[in-house]
Parts: C-alpha cells; sequence; structure tokens
C-alpha cells in the first residue's frame, strides 16, 4: 500500500465540515427556486465536493463530472470558491442562466465538459489524463472524474474502465458516488452491481473504499491516489443520498425531485441545526 500523508482531525477539517453543510443549504434554495432538479445527489456528494475544491485540486488539475444532474453542488461549490457570484445561484434552470440542469463546457469559469447522456465523462476524462501524459504532466497534473453508481448499468463506463487500466493511466482519479440508489429504485434491485471492487480489481484498478462524508478520509484517499504510479485509481465513496436531511435520506424518490417551499423550510432548518453541532461529536 502507498504511504501518504495522514491528516488528523482539526480546524482545517471542521472548516471543510461547514463549508459542506453551508452548500447543502444553497442547493436546497436553488432547487426550490428552480422548481425541479436533484435533491439527492447533490446533497450527498457534498462532503466529497468540499474537500475536492478547498483542498484536494490544484490549479493544473482538472474535474469531470459525468453525473451531470448533480450540477447544483458543483455550481454551489464554484460560487462558494468566488468564481462567479452566488446571486446567480437562484437562476438554476431559468431561461437563459448559465446554470442549466447539465453543465455545459465554458459556461461558467471552472466547468470543463458538458454532460447529459450518462457514462460518458469516464471517457472524457481518460482523454484529459492521455493528453496531460503526453504534456509531461504525469506527477503535477491529474484527471479527478465522478460518475454515479447507476452509471455503471452503462456499457461505455466498462469500456472506458478496462481501456484506463490497461493504459496504466495513473493520473487518473475516479470517484464513484456509491449512495444505492438511481431514477427508478435502488441500484442493486434494477442491475446488481456487486462486487464493484473486483470487478474495478481485475480491470486493474487500484481501489480503495471510504465513508464518502468523511473529509479526513476523502482526503487521505486522494493522496494515496496520487502515489499509485502504474495504474489508475477508483475511489468508491459510499454515500448516503439526501444527506443532512432526513425526509431524503436514502430515499430513491428524491433522486430527481426539488423541495416545495413547506419541504425547504423543513430541511434548511434541520440542516442549520447540524451546522451548530459540527465539530461537538
Amino acid at each position: 500500500m502507498p504511504t501518504v500523508k495522514r491528516y488528523v482531525r482539526n480546524v482545517e477539517i471542521l472548516e471543510l465540515e461547514h463549508i459542506a453543510n453551508k452548500l447543502r443549504e444553497d442547493v436546497i434554495e436553488m432547487l426550490l427556486s428552480a422548481g425541479s432538479g436533484h435533491s439527492a445527489g447533490s446533497l450527498g456528494t457534498a462532503d466529497i465536493f468540499s474537500a475536492l475544491y478547498f483542498q484536494i485540486l490544484n490549479e493544473k488539475d482538472k474535474f469531470v463530472l459525468s453525473n451531470g444532474h448533480i450540477c447544483p453542488i458543483w455550481y454551489a461549490t464554484l460560487a462558494q470558491k468566488g468564481l462567479f457570484s452566488k446571486k446567480e445561484l437562484k437562476t438554476l434552470r431559468k431561461s437563459g442562466s448559465r446554470l442549466q440542469g447539465h453543465p455545459h463546457i465554458n459556461s461558467l469559469p471552472g466547468i470543463e465538459n458538458s454532460s447529459g447522456p450518462l457514462g460518458e465523462g469516464l471517457s472524457v476524462a481518460i482523454g484529459m489524463a492521455i493528453a496531460a501524459k503526453m504534456e509531461g504532466g504525469n506527477y503535477d497534473h491529474r484527471i479527478y472524474c465522478m460518475t454515479s453508481d447507476g452509471e455503471l448499468d452503462e456499457g461505455q463506463i466498462w469500456e472506458a474502465a478496462m481501456f484506463a487500466g490497461a493504459r496504466q493511466l495513473s493520473n487518473l482519479t475516479w470517484i464513484i458516488d456509491r449512495n444505492n440508489i438511481q431514477i427508478d429504485g435502488t441500484t442493486e434491485s434494477i442491475m446488481s452491481l456487486e462486487p464493484i471492487r473486483d470487478k474495478l480489481e481485475s480491470f486493474n484498478w487500484y481501489v480503495i473504499e471510504i465513508d464518502g462524508h468523511n473529509i479526513e478520509e476523502i482526503i487521505n484517499s486522494c493522496n494515496m491516489a496520487k502515489a499509485v504510479t502504474q495504474r489508475p485509481t477508483v475511489i468508491i465513496a459510499h454515500t448516503i443520498p439526501g444527506k443532512g436531511v432526513e425526509f431524503m435520506q436514502y430515499k430513491f424518490t428524491w433522486h430527481g425531485k426539488a423541495p416545495n417551499k413547506t419541504e425547504e423550510l423543513a430541511a434548511l432548518k434541520q440542516l442549520r441545526s447540524l451546522e451548530g453541532r459540527i465539530g461537538s461529536e
């Protein structure tokens, strides 16, 4: 196993947890304003986005979002990072807005790819990883790609995974949001994915499994990926869909559903209550 820098639970970690909770609040307000959108995955990946954009990514790295329907959390993160005004978040999915229901390349600072049809993002990221190696950026230029677990139903994902393993793309880190739901139900009832780890290891991927809500584990796993030099790394991040809002958690019905006003108020109340308890456990 590669040697990596370990992080202790400290003020820095707590700050990232606060940012993640704030991103969840922004997502709820955005979705209410839009009247449509995807709640479960956006809330469930907030900790990963907080760690990526406020700790892990450097200015040379690229991030590809394959499951573009969770773009509300990406938009909220980029605005929190200061890449555009947070006031614009309320224009989500509105006519003429730069914040469409799926991201469009170069529509906003930091948007590296367009996405819509699921299953394509890993192939895009692989192209970027090959280009980075050709440019000699093997160690200081990494490509990160996030996909949903439901996307693993797509054949293209597995072709891409096989290709990346065969080419030993060690500058590629793939993050799978393993929240166990998709639009029609649970992943295992629709198209059983397990054993995911064994399948990916057989394709020559270095596999790490983490709690996708543990900031320290997210950071450590990404550092570990940098130390793997002979093959690509995939991080299976186990998350709770709808994280932070009890009536949304684990429910596939919130995959593509936005809250109404009553639900928004209840969700924000819960998230603000959580805010006060961060670091107290």
